[in-house]
């Protein structure tokens, strides 16, 4: 086959620092990096992905020999059987590329959809206090409708979190939801214990990943007292465990495989499926935000999580793919 029947593979590193220190119990979030990829199909469209590697963690080697292993024009059929076997961010980064040149955010499709507001994201630890004033001394109290806010607990020894917790409901606003998300860094006394406390809360939307995600037993048996979301359990379920799993699950995309599948489930109104972040550049969450459109317009509409504030600024984190690619050279 000519070179003039292929799809061109271009990719590109990226690194940035994050302007906050994120704490969660399995440790604490300093940067980001993975690679962006620029696909230019046969008749010069063009199709951008970002691969980014796991959190918390360095690029691991192998995913940047994957990288380097793929040549740089093939087939789209012969990509199409490289996608599943690939690493998942890698097969994410194609996946997103190869949605758009099939007509993802094309214009005739209504374009790239703007997500709606996200939950604000509450630090870990004692600042979580000041914070929150902070935000309903601010924007929250200049807004009609309630907001979502998500705390990251299980960073510090459990009777002082327990503590800030009574202080942080005792400010909370009566229409405000509030998630917590102890990122499996509880063992099952602790959270049955959180739990009691929070079985006549009514402002609570969820407690996200109590438990390991080994623990998938105990996880349900705390989502019969109390509405429970799964983020760290969903790369190990099987598909029939996720359709059965009684509450919601956090769908982080640029973490998952190839986004081509969520993107068609969202589309045919898959509920209970919460969008969230992974500290993306502003291809990856163009990309995000079009799901998490997606969800909204679903049977089960839930703020995404975004996290704001906790992201850069500047051309790396732009709307437009070119100048994305562009800052990152």
């Amino acid at each position: 086959m000519s070179e003039q029947g292929l799809l061109q593979l271009h990719w590109r590193p990226y690194r940035f620092a994050l302007p906050r220190r994120l704490i969660t119990s399995r440790g604490a979030l300093l940067e980001r990096s993975g690679w962006l990829l620029r696909l230019q199909a046969p008749d010069g469209s063009l199709g951008w992905g970002e691969a980014a590697a796991p959190l918390l963690v360095d690029p691991p080697p192998a995913l940047a020999a994957a990288v380097a292993a793929l040549p740089p024009a093939l087939a789209r059929p012969v990509l199409e059987r490289e996608i599943p076997s690939l690493p998942e961010p890698l097969a994410c980064a194609l996946g997103m590329a190869l949605a758009e040149l099939d007509g993802c955010g094309a214009a005739t499709e209504g374009g790239w959809r703007q997500a709606p507001r996200s939950a604000w994201l509450l630090p870990a630890g004692e600042t979580v206090l000041s914070e929150l004033d902070q935000l309903l001394g601010g924007e929250a109290a200049q807004s009609d409708a309630p907001f979502t806010f998500k705390w990251k607990v299980a960073a510090l020894p459990d009777a002082i979190e327990r503590e800030l917790l009574e202080a942080l409901l005792r400010r909370l606003p009566a229409a405000a939801r509030l998630r917590l998300d102890a990122n499996g860094g509880w063992d099952v006394a602790t959270a049955h214990r959180w739990v009691d406390r929070l079985l006549e809360e009514p402002r609570l939307q969820w407690l996200e990943q109590p438990l390991v995600p080994q623990e998938l037993g105990e996880l349900e048996q705390l989502a019969s007292r109390i509405p429970v979301a799964l983020d760290e359990s969903v790369p190990h379920l099987q598909p029939q465990q996720r359709a059965v799993w009684p509450g919601w699950l956090v769908r982080r995309p640029l973490q998952e495989a190839d986004p081509r599948p969520l993107l068609k489930e969202l589309q045919a109104g898959l509920p209970r499926q919460m969008i969230s972040t992974s500290f993306e550049t502003g291809i990856g969450r163009r990309f995000v935000e079009h799901l998490a459109a997606l969800q909204a317009q679903g049977p089960t509409p839930a703020a995404p999580g975004f996290a704001p504030g906790w992201r850069p600024d500047g051309a790396l984190f732009a709307s437009d793919p070119e100048r994305v690619w562009e800052a990152a050279a």
